[in-house]
């Protein structure tokens, strides 16, 4: 199969589909790789760095969407790059389609197969290519909320380890999953003083016992969360609900009452966001402010590492692309039906029941759309 890797074209979106090395693996099994030029350079990933592992390079986007069977991305399509799709041919990377009509409706009209790897699942019922970026995106909530905190940064001006003789921040991380139970590592190894917020009782336990209660957790109600947002000087919004749209856990009149300087990063905005104050940012512009709360919300946050996150997300992709170029799309989720959850759109339809319920969208059967 031939299989293409564009460059990415979000602000300040540095990783890329597939790395050399993942593109060795490919070329070694017989399939053909076709690069952007420069898809890769920016995280030292040069043009020869794939040409030496058998990739052909591309002069533009243009060239590799013409030609590819399976298109192999990071971050959802913009417009100008739905326009490039056909019907045929099938697309596989992160979608977040729930919050997200406009490219829903792009993607429907293009005729291609859409496969999203948020919606992937495993035999222990986790999403394994959402794993790795969570991860990145747990660790990085604690590091930009700290950074955040500080004054000149719009922020309190709190230290969050504190000092000796001065309390370390308030965390609040409203979902206990891989993002939640990342940035808890991180926060409370800086002697922050955290609590989790989780509604899954086993995962509290576990939590309880892997930090042995050097972090608080606590069930999670409206009223709990509430209580600890006003008191927190960091919130971070790590909830998740496989392919829907993100449950608002944090209400405006509740941010109208936490203390100036606050802070809030919300790792959910990519499904929509969990706050109701939350909007998209990109790391060009990262922050804003309403009344009187610093909001990080930047819908690719593990771009910012972008060669560490990069190489992790191909270790998670790799065994499904090999899948999908050695069997075709088709065969390839009829033999796993881990693979056919990320089945999101084909030929003018979709096909997760999430995203159709949060678009309103009739919902063709995945089971169905690999039907020939």
């Amino acid at each position: 199969m031939l299989i293409g890797v564009p460059k990415e074209t979000k602000v300040h979106e540095y990783r890329v589909g597939l790395v050399p090395a993942s593109v060795r693996e490919l070329t070694h099994l017989g399939h053909a790789v076709l690069v952007q030029s420069g898809a890769g350079a920016a995280i030292g990933f040069p043009d020869a760095a794939y040409e030496a592992a058998g990739a052909r390079i591309a002069p533009d986007a243009a060239a590799v969407f013409a030609e590819a069977e399976l298109v192999v991305k990071v971050k959802e399509p913009l417009a100008p790059e739905i326009a490039m799709l056909r019907p045929g041919q099938v697309l596989f990377t992160y979608l977040h389609l729930a919050p997200d009509p406009e490219q829903t409706k792009g993607l429907m009209a293009s005729g291609a197969t859409a496969i999203a790897y948020e919606t992937v699942t495993d035999s222990a019922g986790t999403l394994p290519l959402l794993a790795p970026m969570s991860e990145v995106a747990g660790r990085m909530a604690i590091q930009v909320g700290a950074r955040c905190l500080e004054k000149e940064n719009g922020g309190a001006g709190i230290l969050l380890s504190g000092v000796p003789g001065v309390r370390g921040a308030r965390v609040a991380i409203i979902g206990g999953g891989v993002v939640g139970s990342n940035a808890a590592r991180i926060a409370a190894g800086m002697r922050a003083r955290v609590t989790v917020f989780d509604r899954n009782l086993k995962r509290l336990d576990a939590l309880d016992q892997e930090f042995d209660g050097r972090v608080a957790t606590v069930y999670a109600t409206f009223d709990s969360i509430e209580a600890a947002v006003l008191e927190s000087d960091l919130v971070i919004g790590a909830v998740l609900v496989a392919g829907a749209a993100a449950p608002k856990l944090v209400s405006r009149a509740t941010v109208s009452r936490m203390r100036p300087g606050s802070v809030m990063v919300d790792v959910a905005i990519d499904q929509g966001g969990c706050f109701e104050t939350s909007r998209p940012t990109t790391h060009a512009d990262p922050t804003y402010v309403v009344d009187g709360v610093v909001h990080y919300c930047v819908t690719n946050m593990p771009g910012a590492v972008a060669r560490t996150s990069a190489v992790a997300l191909n270790n998670a992709t790799l065994s499904f692309v090999i899948a999908l170029a050695g069997k075709g799309w088709r065969r390839a989720m009829a033999e796993d039906p881990h693979l056919l959850n990320g089945l999101n759109v084909h030929a003018g339809r979709v096909t997760h029941p999430a995203v159709a319920a949060a678009l309103g969208e009739k919902l063709l059967r995945a089971e169905e759309a690999i039907v020939p």
